[in-house]
């Protein structure tokens, strides 16, 4: 592995630095959503929730299309919802 690699590597653990955008991945991972969804299902506000959205996608972990009036998102990759659901699994596992 370079170091470049290593360090592309933590800045995507960076990202998910915060239990929202964790959440959000997670629920991602389900199916894809609107904002409203996501917002409900986590019980956070929508302008918290697009703002956490906006991170995820400028790390290029979540992408949005529009049906009609609504934009929907989706995790762009797979890697990143296994990393995601080893990690919430390997703490459910420490109870």
């Amino acid at each position: 592995m370079s170091r470049e690699d290593l360090d592309s590597a933590a800045e995507l653990f960076k990202t998910l630095g915060s239990g929202i955008r964790v959440g959000l991945i997670a629920a991602l991972a389900q199916r894809p959503q609107t904002v409203g969804e996501l917002a409900e299902a986590l019980e956070i506000s929508q302008p918290l929730t697009s703002q956490h959205l906006r991170v995820l996608r400028s790390a290029h972990m979540v992408r949005a299309h529009r049906e009609g009036r609504e934009v929907v998102y989706e995790v762009t990759d797979d890697h990143v919802s296994h990393i995601v659901t080893d990690a919430v699994v390997h703490i459910q596992e420490e109870k």
